[in-house]
């Protein structure tokens, strides 16, 4: 059974940093793209950050130069740094492949930024 988990969220003032992480069981994803993506309440989830099977990275425009991702295919981990935080960046993240796999979504973790 393939389980994704996701840690690391939590409450954090504007301008702060989290570092997310996501362990993957029961799947070898070293052959897969791998992404984070997040949903804000009432919004539909969008995907922030790749990384493809060999480290290139992309990032979508509004996180770009703040967020950072990385993974470990021999630790199974895929991790999100993320910097210079704002109140829009507060949503429930998620990581899965790219694309994603319905059957991967896992129960996410709470960002929240705010004073």
């Amino acid at each position: 059974q393939v389980q994704l988990v996701e840690s690391g969220g939590g409450l954090v003032q504007p301008g702060g940093s989290l570092r997310l992480s996501c362990v993957a069981s029961g799947i070898n994803f070293s052959p897969y793209a791998m992404g984070w993506y997040r949903q804000a309440p009432g919004k539909q989830r969008e995907l922030v950050a790749t990384i493809s099977p060999r480290g290139t990275t992309n990032y979508a425009v509004s996180v770009e130069g703040r967020f950072s991702i990385s993974r470990d295919t021999a630790k199974k981990t895929v991790d999100l740094q993320m910097s210079s935080l704002k109140p829009e960046d507060t949503a429930v993240y998620y990581c899965n492949k790219v694309p994603g796999t319905n059957a991967y979504w896992g129960q996410g973790t709470q960002v929240t930024v705010s004073s």
